[in-house]
């Protein structure tokens, strides 16, 4: 995975009769990947920045009435352009969300903040909430 990124400074330095430009790069912390996909239905796509570009894969889960040691699997791709949205802050992505509750929408929430954003604004419950790979995914039908 190549994670997303902003260059935020550089500076320039001489050494050994050569320039060399360092550069700090800011890695999105906290920031929020929102996709709004229009069709008959508003589907809104939000996801964390730290997970974007992820496949996030979970073996074996059993299921009520399976036999032991049968299990699906669940999996969950993270890397393609449904995810791929705009980068927002918590604010923005709180605002966004809110317009598309109003609207009747569809969401896909991944990533801690994504999904304590959907519990805050009580879109989500704690039981409508599973880990896949370490990772928390809500799926929210209004």
């Amino acid at each position: 995975m190549i994670p997303r990124f902003r260059e935020k400074r550089g500076i320039v330095f001489l050494f050994g009769g050569r320039f060399f430009k360092v550069i700090f790069i800011l890695f999105g912390m906290g920031n929020i990947l929102v996709k709004v996909h229009e069709s008959y239905r508003t589907v809104v796509a939000v996801c964390d920045e730290d997970v974007f570009g992820r496949k996030l894969i979970e073996s074996k889960v059993e299921s009520p009435g399976s036999k032991e040691g049968a299990g699906a699997r669940r999996v969950l791709d993270v890397s393609g352009v449904f995810f791929d949205g705009q980068v927002m802050n918590l604010e923005e992505a709180r605002n966004v969300v809110i317009r598309a509750a109003k609207e009747d929408a569809t969401f896909n929430f991944v990533g801690k903040n994504s999904v304590a954003l959907a519990k805050e604004l009580e879109i989500v419950l704690d039981g409508g909430v599973v880990d896949i790979d370490g990772v928390p995914f809500a799926l929210v039908l209004m």
